[in-house]
């Protein structure tokens, strides 16, 4: 089982108040401004979203909007969460044959495609991932809308292009035929002005829109966008191949609290 990090620091530590925190960030002025109702959509035209995965506090109401989408859309039969290694700790793609742990309970682990993917550039490795934020942060809202929810984690140490495109390769042919969504774990600007942010996140975002995972790294590595997870939204978008896709929320940690300098979040869904 792997233990939580960040909880009572990214996000509440108690059960209570954990599923208060989210149900805040739903119901926020920067948010969708409504809970998750039942029953969840069936549609599935959903495939791929980006979200932040900061503190709830800076980031949770951003999130929210891609998960009420999710909601809406309907919950998949596979949902896959692919997040940056921050800490550089391996430079695989790193699967869990772990079990998380959350303060809402337990997430369990697909082991059935973790282990069809198993080989080559992807393998288990805990320890490298132990303290990683990116994909724990997105299992309670997961839990939120499916208290049984179980997930394929995929956490990337290189993010450059052609390894991040054939993450996405893999889990395309891996997924074949299945019902699944695939989600992106990023911030983006970090710790830049507020002008400079906004202004350089929609470069990125733009990229994003237009489906162009080429050109979302063109644009990050030549305007230095500090976009932390790049890479995840290239596999993602490799992965996915949508043909549509549509922001529903931007903002930065200066909307919380007044500060010089802000990190950027966007929540996108595509189809």
């Amino acid at each position: 089982m792997r233990q939580p990090a960040v909880a009572g620091y990214f996000y509440e530590s108690r059960k209570d108040a954990l599923l208060k925190s989210i149900e805040r960030a739903f119901l926020s002025p920067l948010g969708p401004g409504r809970l998750p109702s039942p029953p969840p959509g069936s549609s599935r035209r959903v495939r791929g979203l980006v979200v932040p995965h900061a503190g709830y506090r800076y980031s949770g109401h951003i999130a929210a909007h891609a998960y009420l989408a999710l909601w809406e859309d309907g919950l998949p039969e596979i949902t896959v969460v692919i997040g940056p290694n921050h800490y550089g700790t391996s430079f695989m793609a790193l699967l869990s044959d772990e079990d998380y742990l959350t303060p809402l309970g337990t997430v369990r682990v697909d082991r059935q495609i973790s282990d069809r993917l198993r080989g080559g550039f992807f393998d288990y490795d805990m320890q490298a991932q132990s303290q990683e934020h990116s994909i724990e942060v997105q299992l309670p809202f997961l839990q939120y809308l499916k208290p049984d929810i179980s997930f394929v984690p995929v956490c990337m140490g290189i993010q450059e292009y052609g390894f991040a495109s054939q993450v996405g390769e893999r889990l395309r042919e891996t997924l074949e035929g299945r019902d699944y969504v695939v989600i992106a774990s990023t911030d983006f600007s970090h710790y830049v002005p507020e002008k400079v942010a906004r202004e350089k996140d929609m470069k990125a975002i733009q990229r994003i829109l237009e489906c162009d995972a080429k050109g979302l790294y063109d644009t990050v590595v030549s305007e230095d966008i500090s976009m932390c997870g790049y890479g995840p939204v290239i596999a993602m978008l490799s992965c996915i191949r949508p043909h549509k896709a549509e922001m529903l929320s931007y903002g930065h940690s200066g909307q919380v609290e007044s500060m010089k300098e802000v990190v950027g979040y966007c929540s996108i869904r595509l189809y």
